[in-house]
């Protein structure tokens, strides 16, 4: 089975062109007078007119639907530091994902810098040309120091997804699961394997979200991070308990909810049995979970279990976020990606999945019994919905916090926009087609009950 995976991943990636993604005109340009507007004499005149203001230049480039998915290669999956040029398909990859679910533009690149000083130049040189930036893949501790720096010098949104995308993700999951399992989010005692930038970022969220520093356990490669080890990095001081234990399996015993982002096999059913009434265990080394998805199921009855595998239930999964999280920022105009559209986007997706599922969604992934439950504590990915609430989420806590330089006035404006674009996505139908295809436009609007003028 591995083999032929193998076989067919590589020819989807070669075949019938080389990599995923290629590069579309929006714009007529079958005749000289197309050309002429298109680049001379015509294209003077936008120059000129982001010469003299420096904020048109989201009103006539492509800036304002373009974003950066951006790697050195050192964090690649859970492949490791494979380099920049060997990551270069998970990039591709994360930019089609920006395109199929949020019709957003992206350019993938890959850089050849391990220095996170001379990284962090590398990239501030290229922010003219883009919207926003998503950081890919680069390894922990620099990781921190590189977003945190962008974040600071560059006008344009920044996210490092491996980081807030799983805490965004995992932390709706939380909220969910919680309300299920009949927990208060402030007496439950928190167990983190891993202390990677995804997980000190989970662990952040949570604790925004209403867990508390002093119920949080975190473990390491050497056991539970203690107050008294010597040489703890910042991130891992924040985090360090002064409890007297010492091992994973003693963390567990009587906790409500563990996280694990660290690697395969260093959880047994006996420590899941050890923990609290009606536990919950998200499981996200990947691709595989610490301790396997049948043992755990088999380990106690009142078990809600999540991994990032996409075949078992649960599947914590960062493409719900991301590419919604980005569209928000995009559309009104956001400066950044702050803590209160985190937050925004963490409660959306948390409150989409307790409605009725969509019987589309129910039939794409063929199960006619999907609800709000313990096997279904997140939306599925190709649910439509996520964009129109997401999105509009995130850009009303942008505007609230006073990050958006281009502030949405008219909500159902936007709102239909985002219903047009949802349905182009699953449609197949490009950005630059909806926008410039009346028929395109009229087809789906009739969908939606709508009629074009």
């Amino acid at each position: 089975m591995e083999n032929l995976l193998r076989k067919m991943a590589l020819a989807y990636h070669s075949d019938p062109r080389p990599g995923k993604l290629e590069v579309i005109p929006t714009k007529p340009y079958n005749s000289p007078a197309d050309l002429a507007l298109a680049y001379s004499p015509g294209v003077a005149y936008p120059c000129l007119e982001i010469k003299d203001n420096p904020m048109k230049v989201w009103a006539y480039t492509n800036k304002s639907n373009l974003v950066a998915v951006i790697s050195n290669g050192t964090a690649v999956l859970g492949l490791g530091d494979i380099g920049a040029s060997a990551g270069k398909p998970v990039m591709e990859g994360k930019a089609l994902l920006f395109k199929i679910f949020a019709g957003i533009d992206c350019f993938d690149i890959e850089i050849n810098e391990k220095d996170p000083a001379k990284f962090v130049e590398i990239v501030k040189a290229l922010t003219p040309t883009f919207g926003g930036i998503n950081l890919e893949d680069i390894k922990s501790p620099e990781c921190f120091e590189i977003e945190r720096r962008l974040k600071e010098e560059c006008d344009i949104p920044v996210m490092h997804d491996d980081q807030h995308g799983t805490a965004i993700i995992s932390g709706a999951a939380m909220l969910n699961a919680i309300e299920i399992q009949q927990k208060n989010i402030a007496d439950i005692r928190l167990v983190v394997n891993g202390a990677g930038a995804a997980a000190i970022s989970c662990t952040r969220l949570y604790c925004a979200l209403g867990v508390r520093p002093e119920n949080i356990v975190m473990c390491d490669s050497k056991g539970v991070i203690r107050a008294d080890r010597p040489g703890l990095s910042s991130q891992k001081k924040e985090f360090a308990t002064t409890r007297d234990i010492h091992t994973l399996e003693e963390a567990l015993t009587g906790a409500d909810l563990f996280l694990g982002l660290s690697v395969k096999d260093v959880v047994t059913a006996d420590m899941l049995r050890s923990m609290a009434d009606r536990p919950i265990v998200f499981a996200l080394a990947n691709p595989d979970p610490e301790i396997d998805y049948g043992t755990a199921m088999a380990s106690r009855p009142d078990l809600i279990f999540a991994t990032g595998r996409s075949d078992y239930p649960n599947q914590i999964n960062n493409v719900l976020g991301f590419p919604y999280i980005f569209r928000g920022a995009l559309d009104c105009g956001a400066s950044a990606i702050n803590e209160p559209m985190k937050l925004a986007a963490t409660h959306a997706i948390a409150r989409l999945t307790r409605l009725p599922v969509p019987e589309e969604v129910k039939n794409a992934y063929n199960d006619p019994t999907m609800a709000f439950g313990r096997n279904y504590i997140l939306p599925k990915p190709m649910d439509p919905r996520l964009l129109g609430e997401v999105a509009p989420a995130v850009a009303r806590a942008a505007i609230e916090s006073g990050v958006s330089r281009r502030p949405i006035t008219d909500w159902q404006k936007y709102t239909d926009f985002l219903a047009l674009l949802s349905h182009q996505c699953s449609d197949g139908v490009c950005y630059s087609q909806l926008l410039n295809s009346r028929e395109t436009l009229e087809r789906i609007a009739a969908r939606l009950g709508y009629h074009l003028t």
